[in-house]
C-alpha cells in the first residue's frame, strides 16, 4: 500500500475508534459508547489492521488487549488528535478579533469567587463600548492537576489557570501566577487531632488519606501525598474532599487559604508535619500560535499581569466554593 492510501486509512475517524477501544476495555463496551454494533468496530479495525499490515489486539485475549503495534498507534493517534483539535481553534481565533468562543481551564485549587469577578469584569466592558458586550461566549470548566494542561494542550481550552511548571514546549507560554501552600487538616473528632507535636510521615500513612482524582484522561495522572499502602479515599473536586475532611472521613491537605475559615473555628484542626513547608508555584499558561492573542485572550492575560488578581485566584476562597 502505497503512503497516500495508508494516510487515507488513518482518519481521526479511525484514531479515534482506537481510543474508545482501548479506554473502554472491550469492542462491545466501546459499540456501546460509540452507538455502533461491535461487528462494525471489529471491521473497521481488521481493514486497519490489513492496510497497515500490522495486529492492533491480541486475538488471544477476550478483552481489547492491545499489541505493541497497537499501543504505539494508540500513542500517536491520541496526540495527531489533540494537534487536529487545536489546529481548528486556532484557524477560529484567527478569523476575528473577537474568538466566537473562549475556553478557560480552571485549575479546582484556583478561588471561584475570584474567577467570578474577572468574568463580571469582562462581560462589563460591554458599557465602555456602545452598551454591547463582548461577542465572544466564555465557557469555563474545572480540571485537577495534570488535566488542566491537557485541556489546554489538546485544543479544548485557550487559557489554563493553576498549571504546574512549563511544560519544555515552544508552543505554549506560560507565566507565574503565584504560591500556594498546603496544609494538612483533620476534624476535630479524627485520631490524629490528638496527637501531640508534628506527625511523621509513618503516622499519616497509618489514616486513610482523601486525595481529588486528577483529570486527566490521557496525560499520566498525578497522586500527591499518597503513601504506599496507605487507604485513600477519592473525591472529585476540592469542595467535595473538604466535606469529607469536616465529617472526618479521613486526613488530607487542601490550601491555606480554603481551609483558613474552618480552622479558625474549630471545626478543622491544623496539623503540622515533620516534612518541610509544602509550597507549590502555581501558573497560567496559553498556546503560542504566531499571532498575537485575540481580544478576549488577551483581555484575560492582561487582567492575570497584576498582582492584586493573581493574590486574589490563590486567596479569595471565602464565600464561594464549586
Amino acid at each position: 500500500m502505497s503512503p497516500a492510501d495508508k494516510r487515507r486509512v488513518l482518519t481521526p475517524e479511525a484514531l479515534s475508534m482506537m481510543d474508545s477501544i482501548a479506554r473502554a476495555g472491550s469492542f462491545a463496551a466501546a459499540a456501546r459508547e460509540m452507538g455502533k454494533v461491535p461487528s462494525a468496530l471489529t471491521y473497521s479495525v481488521r481493514q486497519l489492521e490489513e492496510a497497515l499490515d500490522v495486529l492492533l489486539f491480541d486475538r488471544s485475549s477476550r478483552q481489547a488487549v492491545l499489541t505493541a503495534a497497537g499501543e504505539e498507534l494508540l500513542a500517536e493517534g491520541r496526540r495527531l488528535l489533540q494537534e487536529m483539535d487545536a489546529v481548528a481553534n486556532r484557524v477560529r481565533r484567527i478569523a476575528t478579533g473577537w474568538e466566537s468562543e473562549l475556553t478557560i481551564a480552571i485549575d479546582d485549587a484556583i478561588a471561584r469567587r475570584a474567577v467570578f469577578d474577572l468574568m463580571e469584569a469582562f462581560y462589563a466592558q460591554g458599557a465602555r463600548d456602545e452598551g454591547r458586550a463582548p461577542p465572544t461566549r466564555l465557557k469555563l470548566r474545572t480540571e485537577v492537576m495534570e488535566g488542566t494542561w491537557e485541556a489546554l494542550l489538546s485544543g479544548q481550552a485557550d487559557l489554563a489557570i493553576g498549571t504546574s511548571a512549563q511544560l519544555p514546549s515552544a508552543a505554549v507560554a506560560c507565566d507565574l501566577l503565584g504560591e500556594m501552600e498546603m496544609i494538612l487538616c483533620v476534624a476535630p473528632h479524627h485520631p490524629l487531632a490528638a496527637v501531640e507535636g508534628p506527625l511523621s510521615v509513618a503516622q499519616i500513612a497509618e489514616h486513610r488519606i482523601i486525595t481529588v482524582a486528577d483529570t486527566a484522561r490521557t496525560r499520566e495522572p498525578r497522586t500527591v501525598g499518597v503513601m504506599p499502602g496507605q487507604e485513600v479515599l477519592t473525591m472529585p473536586s476540592m469542595a467535595a474532599k473538604l466535606e469529607a475532611l469536616l465529617r472526618g472521613l479521613g486526613c488530607g491537605s487542601l490550601p491555606v487559604s480554603m481551609v483558613r475559615r474552618h480552622i479558625e473555628a474549630g471545626r478543622l484542626v491544623h496539623k503540622p508535619i515533620q516534612q518541610e513547608r509544602r509550597i507549590f508555584p502555581l501558573h497560567y499558561a496559553w498556546r503560542q500560535t504566531g499571532h498575537p492573542p485575540a481580544k478576549a485572550l488577551a483581555w484575560w492575560l492582561g487582567q492575570l499581569q497584576s498582582a492584586t488578581t493573581r493574590r486574589a485566584l490563590l486567596e479569595q476562597h471565602e464565600g464561594l466554593l464549586l
